[in-house]
């Protein structure tokens, strides 16, 4: 079967619900070690695929003891080569995505790790099914909304090539997850999203704080962990963007040489 995007419900894609599900609490930290733990050591069942995916992205049910869940998994050997990223390195920036929200205290990327599948190593994440009242096209031209506006710097920070309105993911407890970011990280600036409501606007001092906490991080434990997945050259850039954004502690403006808005943006 075949799952039409990311933003369906996974249970019209199976026909089925599981037995015993997972709940993703309103505070997205508290359920963090036990949702990790299911998607490293639980069994995977292909479901579905999502069909209008640019790589390999399969739906998954993902079954440890008495935990069940929906997740996505990306295997590398399904990755489709770019020419302006590494050939496999796709997942591997999904999980430096993970870790870099994870880190600012943001927690915008749902639970991800790295493990093997049916078709081979790559990320497995898990299914976010998005509150079906919400109108992601008003949603992404909110001027207002917090989770947003963080998303937004999240996006600045990590150079997010490819931030359009079908990656957000409002959850029924009202926080906002992003999904999809494996063409991120690049050394040279690639930003490219639907979310630039808040150019040259000062950041809030929420935002500051995260900033400031990766900061601190990135030539520690974060830093490390970021040498897994990506270069020494790109964690550096990393580095830069985020003292850029600490120095001028405005948002960012569009790139002058590079398409500013991903297409299709939806």
């Amino acid at each position: 079967m075949s799952v039409h995007a990311r933003t369906d419900t996974g249970l019209a894609a199976t026909e089925r619900s599981p037995e015993r599900g997972f709940e993703s609490p309103a505070d997205p930290a508290s359920n963090e070690d036990p949702a990790i733990e299911l998607l490293t050591d639980g069994e995977l069942e292909i479901a579905g695929r999502l069909v209008e995916a640019s790589n390999a992205t399969l739906y998954c049910i993902v079954t440890h003891e008495d935990q069940q869940a929906e997740c996505v998994y990306k295997p590398v050997a399904g990755e489709r080569p770019l020419w302006d990223f590494p050939h496999g390195t796709l997942a591997g920036r999904e999980l430096a995505a993970y870790a870099v929200s994870r880190a600012s205290g943001w927690d915008i990327v749902p639970p991800t790790v790295y493990r093997d599948g049916p078709f081979g190593p790559g990320m497995c994440q898990l299914w976010i099914d998005p509150d079906p009242s919400v109108d992601l096209i008003a949603l992404a031209r909110s001027g207002s909304h917090h989770g947003l506006r963080a998303m937004s710097v999240f996006d600045a920070v990590i150079n997010n090539a490819d931030r359009k309105i079908g990656h957000l993911l409002p959850a029924p407890g009202g926080h906002l997850y992003g999904c999809d970011h494996g063409v991120c990280f690049a050394e040279e600036y690639k930003l490219r999203t639907v979310l630039w409501q808040w150019r040259g606007d000062p950041l809030t001092s929420d935002a500051v704080e995260a900033l400031e906490r990766l900061a601190a991080q990135l030539d520690g434990e974060l830093g490390t962990h970021l040498r897994q997945w990506l270069t020494d050259r790109e964690i550096r850039a990393v580095k830069v963007r985020t003292e850029m954004l600490l120095q001028h502690r405005v948002h960012p403006y569009p790139p002058e040489d590079w398409p500013a808005v991903p297409w299709p943006p939806i």
